[in-house]
C-alpha cells in the first residue's frame, strides 16, 4: 500500500514539474463543454462545437494563457549559459584536512568502570 501510493505521488510530481496537469484541465474543459452542448444538440454538433477554437470556454482561455505564460518563463535550450559551465569546470575544490585522531583510549577505559587488576585464576574455579 505505501509503496504504491509513493509511486502515484512520485508520477503526480512528474506530471505537474511536466506542465501535463494544464493538459488534463483542458481535457476536463472538453469534457465539461461536450456535455454542455449534449444536452441541447445532438453527438456530432456537441463535438463540433466543443473543439470549435472559435468558441473557447474559459477554463480553455485560462490554460491556453498558463501555457504561454510558462512557454516564456521556460529557458530556450540553446539559451543556458555556457560561462556557468565554464567556470564549474575550472572550479578547484578547497581542499580537505583531516585534524589527527586524538589517541586517548587508556583513559577511555578508565573512564568507562573499574578493571580487573589481580590475574585470572587458573584453572577456572568448578562449583
Amino acid at each position: 500500500m505505501r509503496k504504491n501510493i509513493s509511486i502515484a505521488g512520485l508520477c503526480f510530481a512528474w506530471l505537474c514539474a511536466n506542465g501535463a496537469i494544464w493538459d488534463a484541465v483542458q481535457v476536463f474543459a472538453w469534457g465539461r463543454m461536450f456535455t454542455g452542448y449534449a444536452q441541447t444538440q445532438n453527438l456530432a454538433e456537441a463535438f463540433r462545437a466543443t473543439f470549435d477554437p472559435e468558441k473557447p470556454c474559459p477554463i480553455c482561455v485560462t490554460v491556453a494563457t498558463a501555457k504561454d505564460f510558462e512557454q516564456k518563463q521556460a529557458p530556450l535550450p540553446g539559451e543556458s549559459s555556457s560561462l556557468e559551465k565554464l567556470l564549474l569546470s575550472f572550479h578547484t575544490p578547497a581542499k580537505l584536512f583531516f585534524a589527527p585522531a586524538s589517541i586517548d583510549w587508556p583513559a577511555a577505559l578508565a573512564s568507562a568502570g573499574p578493571s580487573r587488576t589481580e590475574p585470572v585464576p587458573f584453572p577456572p574455579p568448578r562449583v
